[in-house]
């Protein structure tokens, strides 16, 4: 096991449909935007939402996507904490990842409610997350969502735990489905 998330081993684990509609909140730097658009390159009517607060790091996703040819990438500019914020339908997705970003924000209830909100029914909810501080890598052991409150917060946003995923010796992940 890599001691790092790997966003392709992750993908890996999920199941992709051609025709989705799936939106990464807090994308960043778009490595599982970037991977899910790699393999779902061939499929039409595919549409990945990268949303995210930051507006440069979206300016670089958007530069990427467009330099590796994903037209299925659409960059959404977006406060995941404030509600209707993704900017994005209610019912709308087929699925949500929230990877990495649990422990970045400061109201996580809102952001599983907004995930919650633009997901179907019956579509899946995706989190990744650090388990742990490393070293001077990842977030401060103060900042850290643990898993258990990740699910907490999941199930009171109106989703139901599934499986565990791999995601890292670091990480933690699971999927989740809108009730």
């Amino acid at each position: 096991m890599n001691t790092f998330s790997d966003p392709q081993k992750v993908i890996d684990q999920l199941e992709f449909i051609p025709g989705q509609h799936i939106a990464d909140f807090g994308a960043g730097s778009g490595a599982y935007t970037l991977a899910i658009a790699e393999r779902m390159k061939s499929a039409t009517h595919t549409k990945i939402f990268a949303v995210d607060i930051q507006k440069d790091l979206l300016a670089r996703l958007e530069a990427e996507a467009t330099h590796r040819n994903y037209s299925s990438v659409h960059i959404v500019w977006g406060d995941l904490e404030t509600p209707k914020g993704s900017r994005l339908k209610d019912d709308s997705v087929d699925m949500v990842l929230v990877v990495n970003t649990l422990f970045q924000v400061d109201d996580q209830k809102s952001l599983m409610n907004e995930a919650t909100r633009v997901l179907k029914s019956g579509a899946v909810l995706v989190v990744v997350d650090w388990s742990e501080s490393f070293g001077n890598i990842g977030p401060q052991t103060k900042d850290i969502v643990s898993e258990m409150t990740a699910r907490t917060l999941a199930t009171e946003a109106g989703c139901m735990f599934e499986h565990a995923l791999e995601a890292g010796e670091h990480h933690y992940g699971f999927v989740a489905r809108k009730k």
